[in-house]
């Protein structure tokens, strides 16, 4: 127990002085980038920064798949020559209405409704309840299961679609997590005047494709299957555009901002995946000399006209854009569309001040509680007691170096979890040396009393340390933001602890034994 080899020497010595090497990105800036410079990211409440709280407009999630249903039945009916007085979605009641022309046509429309309304996959319920009267009159009804269902998923679409526009923007680290059923919280360290993202993230932009109606005159209401759009930098001038999309947004792969060679105007330059480029293909051959808009969150950024086929899955937006309208538009398309609006609840910016006095607090409380920590250590157990100081510094920098490789945010959470680790490593050289003593009083010689404390202290370390690193995973898989930056420090802190307990005050001990051969353990 008490021996080591120079291969286990060298590997334990090597482990620490490795973790030296990882804490010094922290202290310098990086020479080249090309360098793997990792380093631990101060959080927003130490840095300073911008609070965001963002809600998903449910009623447009609720909206939107309504107006698909609406869809999906008039192409149901279509086929068999059903004909129909209306179909209306009503959002209040979140169903949708059609009434046929034709009462005796009503188990013709049934049939040809259900596949709308079957479960996706064999013994799960119905999203859609389907009821009928005998006067020609259909209800598509949402369940309660599939509203709650398609809430949860725009939700958790929203908070990725949020993280890649912040992640494309060159923020450092920024914390995104969900509050509730229908809110994001975003965190972004370093960032005081967030109207830029603000700006990002109040956009759907959901982007679509459709053909000019020439005849829509803009002064009347538009005829069936055509919305009056407004035109991109052109206030109140109208355009007439067919409803149906002829191709849409999510199938783009890219958005690059650049110029116009020729005009030297601002552009994005997209490109389509294959099915987006087939689509776009078939469209622009069957359509030449017409009109061709690309509608943005229900404003037509432009309409140009169909000079050719444009084969090539590639294409260009053109318009009044700056270098910076250009590059956020291009943000966006990467992104992909929001799946309902976010509103901002609240916002909140935390000054570089503040987060220096929080620095500043958070140090003098690490510094003070080792200093106590080193003094308790070397009064009560002497030689030994320094011994496990000089571990804890082991295990320090073993936490940082930790930290540093999973470039994880530092918060006063996580600056509170390195001072409790501080006293957990400390209680398992206690433990240790507390055996180590016992054996030693009960009249066993220095190299028995060694053997004897390390071996049975052993248990009670690796029990107490096993249970406290079981209850942070749970705080880490179940917290959210600072909960989950203090899960993570104690987590690391317990195996460091461990390490440096049970490897490199063993070490020490064992090296100070084998120099010294004492009569008297000095604990």
């Amino acid at each position: 127990m008490m021996y080591f080899g120079r291969l286990k020497t060298a590997s334990i010595l090597g482990a620490i002085l490795l973790g030296a090497l990882l804490c010094l990105p922290n202290l310098f800036p990086a020479p080249a980038s090309w360098l793997p410079w990792r380093t631990v990211h101060l959080g927003l409440d130490l840095r300073g920064g911008s609070y965001l709280l963002l809600e998903v407009d449910m009623p447009a999630v609720i909206k939107e798949r309504l107006n698909s249903l609406t869809d999906s039945a008039r192409q149901a009916l279509r086929p068999g020559n059903i004909f129909y007085q209306s179909i209306q979605p009503q959002t209040d009641q979140n169903r949708v209405v059609i009434r046929l022309r034709d009462p005796a046509r009503l188990q013709d429309a049934l049939e040809a409704l259900k596949p709308l309304v079957a479960p996706a996959s064999a013994g799960q319920a119905p999203d859609i309840d389907m009821a009928s009267t005998p006067d020609g009159q259909i209800t598509l009804t949402l369940s309660p299961v599939a509203l709650r269902d398609r809430a949860l998923a725009a939700v958790q679409q929203s908070i990725e679609i949020v993280r890649r526009r912040i992640d494309e923007t060159g923020v450092v680290d920024p914390q995104i997590t969900r509050q509730g059923d229908n809110r994001i919280v975003v965190q972004l360290p370093g960032i005081e005047d967030p109207n830029r993202i603000k700006e990002l993230l109040g956009q759907t932009a959901h982007m679509t494709f459709r053909l000019v109606d020439e005849n829509a005159n803009p002064a009347a209401p538009p005829p069936p299957g055509v919305d009056m759009l407004p035109m991109e930098g052109a206030p109140g001038q109208k355009i007439g555009v067919r409803r149906r999309v002829d191709v849409d947004g999510a199938d783009l792969t890219d958005a690059r901002a650049g110029t116009n060679p020729q005009t030297g105007q601002w552009v994005v330059n997209f490109t389509f995946n294959s099915e987006g480029a087939r689509r776009f293909g078939d469209v622009t051959r069957a359509n030449v000399n017409r009109r061709f808009a690309i509608v943005l969150d229900d404003k037509v950024i432009s309409a140009p006209v169909i000079r050719e086929p444009i084969t090539g899955g590639r294409g260009q937006i053109s318009g009044n854009f700056t270098a910076a309208s250009a590059t956020d538009l291009a943000v966006l398309l990467r992104a992909g569309a929001l799946p309902a609006p976010l509103t901002v609840v609240e916002e909140r910016s935390v000054g570089p001040e503040l987060g220096a006095d929080s620095i500043r607090a958070g140090a003098i409380s690490l510094v003070v509680g080792f200093v106590l920590v080193v003094v308790f250590m070397g009064v009560f157990y002497g030689l030994f007691g320094w011994f496990a100081n000089i571990a804890l510094v082991a295990n320090l920098i073993l936490m940082l170096a930790i930290l540093s490789l999973l470039e994880a945010t530092m918060t006063l959470p996580g600056m509170a979890g390195i001072l409790l680790t501080l006293g957990m490593a400390v209680d398992a050289n206690i433990l240790i040396n507390e055996r180590i003593r016992e054996e030693a009083r009960s009249g066993r010689p220095p190299l028995a009393a060694l053997e004897a404390g390390f071996k049975r202290a052993y248990a009670t370390i690796f029990d107490s340390n096993a249970t406290a690193f079981l209850a942070h995973v749970m705080l880490f898989v179940f917290g959210s933001g600072p909960v989950r930056g203090f899960a993570v420090t104690i987590t690391v802190g317990i195996a460091t602890s461990l390490f440096t307990a049970w490897m490199f005050t063993r070490l020490m001990v064992s090296r100070w034994y084998v120099a010294r051969r004492p009569q008297v353990l000095p604990v």
